[in-house]
């Protein structure tokens, strides 16, 4: 829930060949970095001496408190041996390597060329990610400072009684704004610089980024210092993205976008901007409905670091908003209707997550 993880298999390689449900080309190598919500798919071929070797995970993790020690699981090969006393523990990134970790998600690449990747865009839209403090004033606080985290210095509150599908789909009012800001509201060196301590408090706000229907979009994810710095794996529901371009330090609007992949970028649903830099996403809003995306790092998230992209409707019968399921929680924890009946065949179910 809250740590990017290096896994490796003692004396083994393997091939990474997908990820989060899309084929890569494959990738030969002796550990992964996996990130909060991301799935591997991993051919591990078993050509070791036979005896018993370690599976094994480990947080990457900047500052902080943490455990290092090793989840672990055995791989034990059939056949008549003596196994070891115990298995060797694999070596390891050591838990702070960042480079290890952008090194190996760099490497994904899609599994053909020239893949449906927009060439060109509609919108771009420039997120900064920042861990942001804030006065805590109330008689339960036990620190004159908490801890909130924003997308452009906007930490983002769940409302309190309808859920934004509902509310959109119903063609209510009240909930949400439609002001989520394309750019952060000022600008400053967000690697090594930190802007006047009047300014690095985030705003509150439940808002929205309305989408047209078919709309081409690129999302430059920056991270900041502020909070220390962390890689942010961030997640969008309702779409796969491409991954063109990523980089250290601050992104540069005219000199980075030349560096962009545009052939075989990997298709994905969760990518980790890396510490104290930035990462471009590009994807097509074919997809009607009401979409969170947001840092999967459960702390993070709680603190408000996420916003909402709403794509519209587009003209065909199958380009229009589905309604919400019928077992939707309410913001408030209370199904917003009755609650879904299993084994009837007239009743439509949603994804839960695809829908929320």
């Amino acid at each position: 829930m809250d740590y990017i993880m290096f896994f490796k298999i003692g004396n083994h390689n393997f091939t990474v060949v997908g990820t989060d449900g899309a084929y890569t080309k494959p990738l030969r190598t002796d550990y992964v970095a996996i990130s909060l919500g991301q799935t591997l798919d991993l051919l591990l071929e078993a050509n070791q001496p036979p005896s018993h070797y370690y599976m094994a995970a480990r947080i990457h993790a900047i500052g902080g408190q943490f455990v290092t020690i090793p989840a672990t699981g055995v791989i034990e090969y059939v056949g008549s041996y003596t196994p070891p006393p115990s298995p060797l523990l694999p070596s390891f990134p050591e838990y702070n390597d960042s480079a290890a970790s952008i090194g190996f998600t760099d490497q994904l690449k899609s599994l053909g060329d020239n893949v449906d990747v927009p060439k060109e865009v509609d919108e771009t839209f420039f997120y900064t990610l920042t861990v942001n403090q804030s006065p805590c004033n109330e008689s339960s606080c036990i620190a004159s400072i908490r801890l909130l985290a924003s997308v452009n210095n906007l930490t983002f509150l769940l409302p309190t009684n309808v859920d934004i599908l509902t509310n959109y789909y119903r063609k209510m009012s009240g909930v949400y704004t439609t002001d989520f800001p394309d750019f952060p509201p000022t600008s400053f060196d967000y690697v090594y610089g930190k802007p006047p301590k009047n300014e690095r408090a985030s705003g509150f706000g439940t808002s929205v980024r309305m989408l047209e229907y078919n709309t081409t979009v690129e999302v430059v994810f920056q991270g900041t210092n502020l909070g220390s710095g962390v890689e942010h794996p961030m997640h969008l529901h309702g779409y796969n993205f491409y991954v063109v371009g990523s980089g250290l330090g601050n992104y540069d609007r005219v000199r980075d976008p030349a560096s962009y992949n545009l052939v075989d970028p990997p298709l994905m649903e969760n990518i980790a901007v890396p510490r104290n830099g930035w990462t471009a996403i590009r994807f097509k809003a074919n997809n009607p409905g009401v979409w969170y995306i947001h840092c999967h790092f459960e702390r993070h998230l709680s603190w408000g670091m996420a916003m909402v992209f709403i794509v519209k409707d587009g003209e065909l019968p199958r380009e229009k908003v589905l309604p919400p399921p019928p077992d939707m929680q309410r913001s408030g924890g209370e199904a917003s209707s009755p609650p879904l009946v299993f084994g009837d065949p007239h009743t439509t179910v949603g994804k839960g997550e695809d829908a929320e």
